[in-house]
């Protein structure tokens, strides 16, 4: 499934593996010896408003001043999110195109069986921002005293139910397929363009649930407008002490997966380009105004340096392709 790493991929490692054997102030000095001459263009593959897009413009807000370039948020959403990381994958490795992106980079292409880009040998992993876990939540569709998991399990059994998320084959996608397989429930899938067009039609009542990050419906739980019945993860969300997760509600340790979010370039980055935005990216994942703002959107920081990062993304694709192969999930759209 994926390549060994290429040629010009191994002498790069190589080439920043001395950079980074130097000692420090020839680290520094040479990770400011690249500025971008334009804006750089930052490709994230889901529409506004959604998670990924907030923890975007969370991270590009902080790299411009320190890079003197305006970092512009381009949302090109479609195929699960391989459309946008496909276009960056092809980009000219000069250090004015980047992605900044979730699990579905490696999700998506297990799911639909395609691969129009390798996600380990086609990148270079600038850093991991951090982890988050996700709610399921529910709308005017389903009566509002359903305030836990076991009620609404109790209340959707005979019941034909839909259910959204933000991608075929997205942690949200499985992680609906785990919930109406464990609680014996009759769940079509709708797979949106990105986490806001489902949250919409959840709050018109057009489904039933869904599971969603609390960086895109947070504020819609606390009008009141949807409901957190469980998590995801091993431990509870910060914001939602009173919900539990899903293991503790009785369902599997499958629902302790929990997805990443993160920077990369295209493959082949000249090593002095891919130092200075490494190094700019750390200072912002490690800052603790961003860390304290991550948190507050219940997602738990855990910076990852490139090399790191790509190891887990290793990781992340043999363990979802495990849980592909589980549920038989594929593209149903």
């Amino acid at each position: 499934m994926m390549s060994p790493p290429s040629g010009a991929s191994l002498r790069r490692r190589s080439a920043l593996a001395g950079i980074l054997a130097a000692p420090v102030g020839a680290v520094h000095a040479q990770a400011q010896a690249w500025a971008p001459d334009r804006p750089i263009r930052v490709i994230v593959p889901f529409p506004p408003g959604g998670a990924t897009d907030i923890w975007a413009r969370l991270v590009t807000d902080g790299m411009q001043g320190a890079l003197g370039q305006p970092l512009v948020i381009d949302n090109r959403a479609g195929a699960g999110g391989m459309l946008g990381a496909e276009a960056v994958a092809r980009a000219v490795p000069d250090g004015h195109t980047l992605l900044f992106t979730i699990t579905s980079l490696v999700q998506s292409p297990v799911v639909m069986r395609r691969f129009p880009y390798d996600p380990v040998a086609d990148f270079q992993p600038i850093g991991r921002l951090g982890s988050n876990a996700n709610v399921w939540v529910v709308g005017p569709a389903v009566p509002a005293e359903v305030t836990t998991m076991e009620q609404f399990t109790a209340w959707g059994r005979g019941r034909d139910l839909a259910f959204g998320s933000w991608a075929n084959g997205s942690t949200g996608h499985a992680f609906g397929l785990m919930l109406a397989q464990e609680a014996g429930l009759r769940m079509a899938h709708i797979a949106y363009r990105g986490e806001a067009p489902g949250v919409q039609d959840l709050l018109a009542g057009n489904i039933h649930g869904g599971w969603h990050s609390t960086g895109a419906v947070g504020e819609l739980m606390r009008a009141g407008r949807l409901r957190a019945l469980a998590s995801t993860g091993t431990a509870r969300l910060p914001s939602l002490p009173q919900v539990r997760t899903m293991r503790e509600a009785g369902f599997s340790d499958r629902f302790a997966f929990v997805g990443f979010s993160g920077l990369l370039a295209p493959r082949d980055l000249p090593a002095p380009i891919l130092l200075r935005l490494t190094d700019t990216f750390a200072q912002v994942a490690q800052d603790a105004e961003v860390q304290r703002r991550l948190t507050a959107m219940d997602t738990f920081p855990g910076y990852l340096g490139p090399e790191d990062f790509r190891a887990f993304i290793a990781d992340s694709i043999r363990r979802w392709q495990a849980i592909t192969d589980q549920l038989g999930l594929q593209a149903d759209g």
